[in-house]
């Protein structure tokens, strides 16, 4: 047997596979998926689904509407948006995008794959208080979330340098999952100059494979909520009634939340707030400061996506349990800053569709633990999805004002919603002149 006979015996296999990995991740695939993979995918939570495109993409098609939020969307009682959508029969359902640690820079990215499928539809944000910390996004949950494919894309549809993108490479370059020839294109964004022709061409190659990857792994590995969602769709009325929604609350809550005296689910006290944490908890969060944020110029990322897609948008502000807030001297003033802050960046650039439920941390059962939604709150939460998904939609254009990517508007102690003010004065309307 000749020496080149064996070398391709050998070396021939896998040169073959390789070629044939190529053509499988580099030429252009369709696939749809199963009504059934998308229902699954839109309860799932996976960040697999969080991170892809071409879920999402036939979802919003199909009427699915993104629910951006992090962990309170994992709360999954009978109250809960996927499960009285399920049992009502609503026109739409959500598609659920987020989890632990899914702050803006990380929904922002995440946002990149959908813009065409968003164009003029609609979407719900629930805003975390705990995301607007002093440095915001935690890079080790950023990485958990983070989508080299999202990555091309943002970097990809960027035509003109603008204030957005600019910021949002200089957040990227920040965490420490952006590198390669990702991290060499958002420097060159970062610095004010496009991409260069050469590195147009390998994110596009890059693009194309991590595009057909997610088109044949994204149904992996998904999450079959269906049966709980089933479950705890039997416990609700027949007919929709905001007043029996609100007993099947109580009686909900009463059973889950009988361990302790601050309205906490007994699953969640047990395993989190034992005696002695309980202990060293107290007046642990009397310094915490949520006015002070690079967060407020990340989220105005997540804003500027939605104007660019001119999506109408519902942004719900939840409270902080305010039995816990007192126990660790968490601030109320301190919060109601922070709201006043978030609702001032929201309606002074015309984003008017604004659930705020900031004030309702001491009613019974509102709250499920320390800082997330509970029974009540879900209640209260549909009534305001409820007949914002009902109403016709409108085209928004929005009014975006680069302020909000500034350091002066990240430190800024306090600001008056321009809701529970007089028209804005003079220096206001200064400090929301474009740079």
């Amino acid at each position: 047997m000749s020496n080149k006979r064996r070398l391709w015996q050998i070396f021939g296999p896998v040169i073959c596979a390789v070629i044939l990995l190529l053509v499988i991740f580099l030429l252009p695939w369709e696939r749809t998926f199963s009504k059934e993979s998308i229902y699954q995918a839109a309860n799932s939570q996976t960040t697999t689904v969080f991170k892809g495109s071409r879920m999402k993409q036939n979802a919003y098609d199909d009427g699915y509407v993104p629910f951006y939020g992090s962990s309170e969307l994992s709360r999954m009682d009978p109250l809960h948006p996927s499960v009285l959508a399920e049992k009502y029969h609503r026109d739409y359902q959500p598609f659920l995008l987020g989890g632990p640690g899914s702050q803006s820079l990380a929904q922002f990215l995440g946002m990149q794959g959908t813009t065409k499928q968003m164009r003029n539809k609609k979407a719900v944000v629930i805003i975390s208080p705990q995301w607007f910390t002093k440095k915001g996004q935690d890079p080790n949950a950023f990485t958990l979330y983070y989508s080299p494919l999202q990555a091309c894309n943002f970097l990809l549809s960027i035509k003109s340098l603008n204030k957005a993108n600019q910021y949002a490479a200089k957040r990227f370059l920040q965490m420490p999952e952006i590198k390669g020839e990702v991290k060499a294109a958002m420097k060159r964004i970062a610095h004010g100059q496009q991409i260069s022709a050469t590195q147009r061409f390998a994110l596009e190659g890059q693009r194309r494979m991590l595009d057909n990857e997610d088109k044949f792994f994204s149904s992996f590995q998904l999450r079959d909520r269906k049966p709980k969602i089933e479950k705890q769709a039997k416990l609700l009325p027949g007919k929709y009634s905001l007043a029996k929604l609100d007993e099947v609350a109580d009686e909900q809550a009463a059973s889950h939340t009988n361990s302790n005296s601050f309205g906490i689910n007994n699953s969640f006290y047990k395993l989190r707030l034992n005696k002695r944490n309980l202990r060293k908890l107290k007046g642990s969060q009397q310094h915490f400061n949520y006015t002070k944020s690079v967060e407020y110029s990340d989220f105005e990322l997540m804003l500027h996506q939605f104007a660019k897609q001119h999506t109408n948008v519902l942004f719900v502000i939840p409270p902080i349990n305010q039995k816990w807030a007192s126990y660790t001297g968490l601030s109320q003033t301190m919060y109601q800053k922070s709201v006043s802050k978030i609702k001032y960046q929201l309606e002074s650039q015309g984003f008017e569709n604004i659930a705020d439920l900031s004030n309702r941390g001491g009613e019974k059962y509102f709250m499920e633990d320390t800082i997330h939604l509970g029974w009540r709150g879900w209640v209260a939460v549909d009534e305001a999805v409820k007949p914002f998904m009902a109403k016709d939609n409108i085209r928004y254009n929005y009014n975006l004002h680069n302020y909000f990517y500034s350091k002066k508007w990240q430190k800024k102690p306090s600001v008056v919603s321009l809701n529970n003010s007089s028209p804005q004065t003079e220096s206001q309307k200064e400090n929301l002149k474009e740079n």
